[in-house]
């Protein structure tokens, strides 16, 4: 049985380290969130396109590595695996990407046979899923629809880029995509932008009412508020030494399905996805330091000492 299907688009990534020389590394924000379930315990399976390319074959092999199954990834022959190039400024990490045409732009609901979906407990998507292409769109709505169906739940990260849509685009296919969704995260930024408000309590009043059951606002260095109809609570940031949040909110929401897939409470999955997120900033790019099991619990417990 499966855990967790993830869906999205995988990328390679080129992070600028202190000296000025970029270091290859992987991204793609629902990848990220796969692997990081993988390395705490779920069993877990993307779906998506990648290139016949170099880059796609750097991926397979990663996937492979981290134990993330692969038998619903397609190869695409001509279009190419997608990049970014993450450097670091005094206002934070800023993103270029090469993404243009990517094979995972490509895909289609075909791409997405009710097979992949069979036995997983939670479905995860994303808004950058959905903004890649207006087939991707489609895609993620199949995969949703077929969830539903299938009795898997839906997750839902608002992972807003406006370099790939515009505001209003991305305020329509989110609020449509959150009515769908059983877990939501996003963040504080994010939904300034995307329902105006400033509050994260409003903010998780406001997708609430939209239907989900659990609601997580992550706040950056204020920590992360977790709510559902009738209770919520929130959760100090964890003190590591930070050195690039590239995946956190990725660590987050792969850790948060992780601990729920295992068993826990939301509250219980909120507050170890808390720690996993915050050691996922202490290294470099976005899945090298995504943490094990034995480093949350660690983090964790000397929290509590």
């Amino acid at each position: 049985m499966i855990d967790i299907v993830a869906l999205g688009e995988p990328m390679i990534e080129f992070n600028e380290e202190p000296d000025g020389r970029y270091r290859q590394g992987f991204g793609g924000d629902t990848s990220n969130a796969a692997i990081a379930a993988a390395r705490l315990g779920a069993r877990v399976r993307y779906v998506t396109l990648v290139g016949n390319d170099h880059f796609g074959d750097l991926l397979m092999e990663l996937w492979r590595v981290e134990g993330v199954d692969t038998a619903f990834v397609g190869r695409h022959a001509e279009a190419a695996t997608g990049v970014y190039v993450v450097n670091h400024t005094s206002a934070g990490h800023a993103f270029t990407y090469l993404r243009k045409g990517s094979a995972a732009s490509l895909m289609t609901p075909a791409d997405v046979p009710s097979t992949s979906l069979a036995g997983a407990r939670f479905l995860h998507v994303s808004a950058i899923s959905e903004a890649i292409s207006a087939t991707a769109r489609e895609t993620v709505a199949h995969a949703i629809a077929a969830a539903k169906r299938a009795g898997t739940k839906v997750s839902y990260d608002t992972n807003l880029r406006l370099g790939l849509w515009s505001l209003e685009a991305a305020r329509e296919t989110t609020a449509a995509t959150a009515a769908t969704a059983t877990i939501l995260k996003t963040s504080i930024e994010d939904a300034r932008q995307l329902i105006g408000l400033q509050a994260a309590d409003a903010v998780a009043d406001h997708y609430l009412a939209a239907g989900p059951e659990l609601v997580v606002v992550t706040l950056g260095a204020e920590g992360v508020l977790a709510a559902s109809a009738g209770q919520r609570r929130r959760f100090q940031a964890m003190t590591v030494n930070a050195v690039d949040a590239t995946g956190a909110g990725d660590a987050f929401a792969g850790a948060l399905l992780a601990e729920l897939s295992s068993g826990s409470d939301p509250f219980t999955a909120a507050r170890f996805a808390n720690a996993a997120a915050a050691l996922a900033t202490t290294g470099f790019g976005a899945v090298a330091p995504l943490p094990l099991r034995g480093d949350v619990e660690a983090l964790l417990a000397s929290a509590q000492s």
